[in-house]
């Protein structure tokens, strides 16, 4: 019987590289459960040999390391596999928002360079009216059911051994291309190496301190920068994470699964806790095992964390960055929530974004690109080992974001003495009226503590006095029936008068995208765009 040299094995893959974890955890933590889809439960040693057996499918098909691998799907364990490959391959992978339109499409699967593309079964009409815009794309590939036009991924899969692939893989090798998610204009590909991606994941396990015995819900999309890097801290310390099955949000589904597999974890928006928070049944759930609701994506009013708080007790936690970040640039732990009896301006820290987080630098600038005081407002920028290295075929636009290896966020806010951030709102979000900076997260803030206010976003809109005006796009809660008048007066009644809004627009739900952002830009598009 030959003997095992388990420890020389642990050293087949670089440090420094997600190939050398997913082996990693294959070896030590072979039986141990990796990932719930459904019905489907797999170990950490069944994930390693299904991505083993794709990536030698894809060799067989002619891909090699270097190549980018598009997926349009919504979340499956496929997915997951696919990033496997990419880690263990040496592919880039370049997932797609499945709700982009057949234009947005056209656009940006040749912008990515994708020569494979994996597509979830709600998808392949879509990518078979694409036609000559995917002359790039040699390879299709059903994730989860069979095409006669398109690769089968089981077919695939089961056609090749498991053994270990042959390929030297690096931690300065590309390996995942992530969208800006479009609210500004045209999507932008943020690439990030082998090494930027993990040092991320080691961030964020430190920070949220996940151990192996723990279990995250995956409610985010696989496509979505905040979904993904969310993930793979669990999966990096051998913990497991519940995918789940749905398109969109459903609380209780949710919190179905939660009480089922005993979650530990869950990874929200701020609308995913106002649907959470909306239903009429909670308490039937048992939630006992959760200990940690982290909150990202999107600012979070400091009323609805209350609320949250309240219902969940203080398990709250968050981090805040973007799509170009890596993402993490601050992190406000669940310890800086346990303030709900605290005098308010103790309080004022859950308004904050946090702290820098491990091994990121932070800074607040003028437009001169100088360090402004505690209590100015400024841009923040950012430099780490998990930024971006570069937006994807884009120098130009990439030497403006990076400059001197940081990174200009484009987000507006300050900090105070204690180095806890508060971001007041995006550059381009901001409203000039009559002169006056005016910042509409600070309205939005004041709005959520209103009765009857269940989601608002706050733009500028034409004003012929004024340039522009502030109007507030409201969604009252059910039952409720306030007026204009009654919004602008509670506004006047917390704020200037000046950043009151001068005009109330009532609507039945904001526009946005699958990350829970509100699309400004959208809202703000029927105004301008005359």
């Amino acid at each position: 019987m030959t003997e095992r040299l388990i420890l020389k094995e642990l050293c087949r893959y670089n440090i420094g590289t997600f190939a050398d974890i997913v082996y990693r955890n294959a070896l030590l933590h072979a039986d141990a459960e990796a990932f719930v889809y459904g019905s489907q439960r797999v170990t950490f040693s069944q994930f390693n040999g299904v991505v083993n057996r794709l990536i030698h499918a894809l060799g067989a098909l002619g891909v090699r390391k270097g190549d980018v691998l598009g997926i349009l799907s919504w979340n499956c364990l496929e997915y997951a596999v696919v990033y496997g490959a990419a880690m263990k391959g040496g592919f880039i992978a370049s997932p797609f928002n499945p709700r982009l339109n057949r234009d947005e499409l056209e656009y940006l699967i040749p912008y990515s360079t994708a020569n494979t593309l994996f597509v979830g079964p709600e998808l392949v009409d879509i990518v078979h009216s694409l036609g000559p815009s995917l002359a790039g794309v040699k390879h299709c590939i059903s994730l989860e059911g069979p095409d006669a036009e398109m690769h089968s991924f089981s077919e695939l899969v089961e056609a090749y051994q498991p053994s270990e692939p042959d390929i030297d893989i690096q931690k300065d090798d590309p390996y995942l291309i992530f969208y800006t998610s479009g609210t500004t204009g045209v999507p932008r590909g943020a690439l990030y190496t082998q090494g930027r991606k993990l040092d991320n994941t080691r961030i964020k396990a430190l920070e949220m301190g996940v151990k192996g015995e723990d279990k995250h819900l995956v409610a985010l999309p696989f496509f979505h920068i905040g979904g993904d890097s969310h993930v793979w801290p669990f999966f990096y310390v051998g913990g497991c994470n519940v995918i789940m099955e749905q398109r969109s949000f459903d609380p209780d589904a949710a919190l179905q699964l939660v009480q089922e597999e005993k979650v530990t974890d869950m990874h929200i928006v701020p609308t995913q806790l106002v649907a959470t928070l909306s239903l009429k049944d909670f308490d039937r759930y048992d939630l006992g095992s959760l200990k940690r609701i982290y909150y990202a994506a999107s600012p979070m009013p400091a009323e609805l964390l209350k609320q949250g708080m309240q219902i969940f007790g203080p398990i709250f936690s968050q981090g805040y960055g973007q799509t170009e970040s890596g993402p993490q640039i601050t992190s406000l732990p669940r310890k800086a929530h346990e303030v709900l009896d605290r005098p308010l301006e103790e309080q004022k820290v859950l308004r904050s974004c946090g702290q820098p987080s491990v091994g990121v630098h932070v800074r607040v600038v003028d437009k001169n690109n100088q360090d402004v005081g505690p209590g100015v407002i400024g841009e923040i920028i950012a430099k780490s080992d998990s930024i971006m290295v570069e937006y994807w075929r884009k120098p130009e636009e990439t030497r403006e974001t990076v400059i001197d290896g940081w990174l200009h966020t484009g987000d507006l806010g300050y900090y105070d003495e204690k180095g806890f951030i508060y971001i007041a709102d995006r550059k381009k979000d901001m409203i000039i009226s009559g002169g006056e900076n005016i910042y509409p997260r600070e309205i939005e803030e004041v709005l959520y503590g209103h009765p009857g206010v269940s989601e608002v976003a706050v733009i500028g809109i034409p004003d012929p006095v004024w340039v522009e005006g502030v109007h507030a796009v409201v969604v009252l809660k059910e039952g409720a029936t306030f007026g204009e008048d009654d919004i602008i007066a509670f506004c006047k009644g917390h704020l200037a008068s000046y950043k009151a809004p001068k005009s109330v627009e009532f609507v039945d739900a904001l526009p946005k995208n699958p990350q829970g952002k509100t699309l400004k830009r959208k809202i703000r598009s029927k105004y301008w765009d005359k």
